[in-house]
């Protein structure tokens, strides 16, 4: 490998990062150290195309990340890409899946010095923005605002954004599963704060596409990301959101070669389809999309697990119906599909098994109003058994719900604890959550149920204002 020292030392390289002409450093550097951009693409994970627009000035380098990766790439120290003073969290690294990346507002100006000073004031931010599509200023946005949450809201209110940094299909796959996993361990503000970066990455891959092949798996990896963003504006009870983004999943799963990331598609937009009135078309939708996929389950298990969720998603819009006759013969298909894959698994982030069928069988009774029948279906699952975080405070709200809905506090209030414990985010955000939490402190035994105050303080049902003095 070349001296780095004497790189940078070059007239070109030293009027370059006078000038703050970054691309001119990448090529100086990776051609002083004879790589090819394939080489170095190989290196930092974007492609060869996406490297040589960023050389000749074709694609801006104002991403913190992207820098901190080809200084890493390139081997060379932070200061030539005008990040000697900016500290490690600032950037993004490799961390675990249950924790929030941080990835701050890009830059409007090159000059390194300008650089140094605007990177030094955004120490601080744990906020997210889709790069170079930042909609308000961090100064006059409110906490509600600023919050992951209310960051991703905006940005998917906004038109699409086109600025994002292409990445190798591979690495966004990677991406894509981790944000997922997130989703499944109840942590749904981090997923909050990672969608808005992978949704602007996965559109600039998808645009980046060289070959049809490209296109269709970064096509069918957008629309997993609408469809994780649906599921999560599920969670937040942000219906309006929900269904933008159940539609943009659809038309992104269309440009996919998957049968799965369409069924997948199609099931969120089922979802929405129902939580708007139109069970009876969301029915008819997500059979139809399980019939499609039948002659394709010798496959493997991911089809059969895709086929059974479609089936238990089913089941839950015929009770919601108040069609039990067809709720009951569709969730015991899902049982004989269960039985048939032999085991829980979690094949395309379905969480379908055994486990997960019983789940649903707790939900369709509770809204077709049998809360007695919907607590001994809960009385036969170990809670412990039940693989995954968000699942499992699924599981506790339900009976939560099946308790107040059979008016019983006390019961209901210790399922909600044991919900928080498994995931604060889903008692947090939830508002089916919020108003039996509501109705439990107006309750005439509300003074018997110890910390609910704390509780509803904690989940955002009052304000700490409103706590009780001691």
């Amino acid at each position: 490998m070349v001296s780095t020292r004497a790189i940078w030392q070059t007239d070109t390289v030293r009027a370059a990062l006078a000038s703050g002409d970054l691309g001119t450093i990448v090529r100086s550097v990776r051609r002083a150290n004879h790589l090819t951009l394939a080489e170095l693409a190989q290196r930092c994970g974007y492609s060869a195309s996406t490297l040589s627009r960023m050389e000749r000035g074709k694609q801006p380098l104002r991403d913190v990340g992207v820098l901190r990766s080809l200084t890493e790439a390139l081997r060379i120290p932070p200061f030539l890409f005008g990040l000697v003073d900016t500290p490690p969290r600032s950037v993004r690294t490799a961390r675990p899946v249950a924790r929030v990346g941080v990835i701050l507002v890009p830059d409007e100006e090159t000059d390194p010095m300008r650089r140094r000073t605007l990177l030094a004031g955004l120490t601080g931010l744990a906020g997210t923005t889709v790069l170079g599509t930042a909609s308000q200023s961090w100064a006059t946005a409110t906490p509600a605002e600023a919050s992951p949450v209310g960051t991703l809201e905006r940005v998917l209110l906004a038109p699409p954004a086109t600025g994002g940094i292409p990445v190798a299909v591979q690495r966004l796959r990677e991406q894509v599963a981790e944000a997922r996993s997130v989703f499944q361990l109840g942590r749904y503000t981090d997923v909050a704060g990672r969608l808005p970066d992978l949704l602007s990455a996965a559109m600039a891959t998808r645009a980046d596409g060289a070959t049809s092949e490209h296109i269709a798996d970064a096509s069918g990896l957008l629309a997993e990301l609408h469809t994780l963003a649906s599921e999560l504006m599920v969670k937040f009870g942000n219906d309006q959101l929900a269904w933008t983004t159940a539609d943009r999943a659809l038309q992104a799963a269309y440009g996919a070669n998957d049968i799965l990331t369409q069924a997948s598609a199609h099931r969120a937009w089922a979802i929405v389809l129902r939580r708007a009135g139109h069970a009876e078309t969301a029915q008819r939708l997500v059979v139809d999309t399980a019939a499609d996929l039948q002659p394709d389950l010798h496959r493997g298990p991911e089809y059969l697990s895709v086929y059974g969720s479609l089936l238990s998603t089913a089941a839950y819009t015929a009770a919601v119906d108040g069609d039990r006759d067809t709720a009951r013969t569709l969730i015991g298909e899902a049982v004989d599909a269960a039985t048939r894959l032999g085991a829980d698994a979690n094949h395309r982030f379905t969480a379908f098994g055994p486990t997960g069928v019983g789940l649903y069988r707790i939900s369709i009774a509770r809204v077709l109003g049998d809360y007695g029948t919907a607590i001994e279906a809960a009385q036969r699952i170990n809670p412990i058994g039940i693989p995954l975080v968000e699942r499992r405070a699924r599981y506790w709200s339900d009976i939560a719900r099946s308790f107040h809905a059979w008016g019983k506090p006390e019961q209901c209030y210790r399922a909600l604890l044991a919900a928080e414990r498994a995931s604060a985010d889903e008692v947090r955000y939830r508002k089916p959550i919020q108003q039996i939490t509501t109705s439990l402190l107006q309750h005439p035994t509300a003074h018997t149920l110890p910390g609910l105050h704390a509780f509803a303080a904690r989940t955002g049902t009052i304000t700490g204002r409103d706590l009780p003095s001691t």
